[in-house]
C-alpha cells in the first residue's frame, strides 16, 4: 500500500526484509550476530533495530555496492559522479571534518573501509551509547585510516548532504520572519540549489513539524518531492 503510488508512476521501488545470516555471513560482524541472537552479547538499551540498521547498510554496501540513504532525506540533484563517498557532518575553522555521518553511503562492492566498518562495529559495540555504533563509528574508522594507501575514498563537506545542521532544520519549515531570518533563508536555498546533492532532515527533530507556506522546505517539496500533493496539510 505505501509502495503503491510510486510503482503507479512507474518507479522500480521493492519493500526487501534484510536477511540477516545471509547479509553478514563471512564479515567480521558474523560472530557478532550470532551472539545477539543467542543472548550471549548485551544489546543494551538502544533499540536494537537502530544498530541493525547501522550495520545493515554497511553489509549491503560491502556485498552489492551502491547508494545508502536514509529515508529522511531530499534529494536535491542526481548523485551520478560520485564514487566512495561520506559526508561530513560538522567541520572547523580550518575546514577539516569534525565529525562524519552515516546517513549517505556511496560506495564500491567489496570496499576496503565498509570493511572497516563493520569489524569496528563488531568489536566496539555498546548498545548503551548512542550513535557510537553509527557516525561515532565511522569517524572513528575514518580517522583512523584517512592517508593510508589501499583506502580510496571522497570526504564532502557538509553542504552536499548535511547542509542545515539538526539544530537549525526547524528554521526550513517555517516563514522567514521580518527581522534576521530573510538573509539566511535566501543564502541558504542558494546554497541548497548551487552546492548540495541533497538535504537530510534529521527526523527525529523535524517529524512532527508543519511545513508553512512560504518556507524554505514548502519550496523543495514543491519542487523535488514526488508524492507531495498535500504539502501544508500533512
Amino acid at each position: 500500500m505505501i509502495l503503491k503510488p510510486l510503482l503507479d508512476r512507474g518507479f522500480k521501488v521493492q519493500a526487501v526484509t534484510p536477511d540477516f545470516p545471509f547479509l553478514l555471513k563471512n564479515t567480521p560482524a558474523e560472530a557478532w550476530f550470532n551472539d545477539i541472537k543467542s543472548g550471549e552479547k548485551d544489546p543494551g538499551v538502544i533499540p536494537l533495530a537502530q544498530n541493525l540498521s547501522n550495520l545493515m547498510r554497511l553489509a549491503a554496501l560491502y556485498k552489492y555496492g551502491g547508494v545508502y540513504l536514509d529515508t529522511d532525506f531530499i534529494v536535491l540533484k542526481s548523485f551520478k559522479g560520485l564514487k566512495n563517498t561520506i559526508g561530513a557532518q560538522s567541520i572547523n575553522s580550518a575546514m577539516n571534518w569534525t565529525r562524519l555521518n552515516n546517513a549517505v553511503l556511496v560506495f564500491d562492492m567489496n570496499h576496503p573501509l565498509l570493511y572497516e566498518f563493520i569489524e569496528e562495529f563488531a568489536l566496539t559495540f555498546d548498545g548503551n551509547k548512542w550513535g557510537h555504533n553509527g557516525p561515532y563509528m565511522v569517524s572513528r574508522v575514518v580517522h583512523r585510516v584517512e592517508g593510508r594507501p589501499g583506502y580510496n575514498f571522497t570526504i564532502l563537506l557538509p553542504v552536499a548532504f548535511y547542509p542545515v545542521d539538526w539544530i537549525n532544520i526547524v528554521r526550513l519549515f517555517k516563514v522567514p520572519s521580518q527581522q534576521a531570518d530573510p538573509k539566511w533563508f535566501e543564502a541558504k536555498l542558494q546554497e541548497l540549489n548551487e552546492k548540495s546533492y541533497g538535504l537530510h532532515l534529521w527526523n527525529k527533530r523535524s517529524s512532527k513539524l508543519m511545513v508553512e507556506e512560504g518556507s524554505a522546505m514548502g519550496k523543495l517539496l514543491s519542487e523535488h518531492c514526488v508524492l507531495c500533493n498535500q504539502i501544508y496539510s500533512s
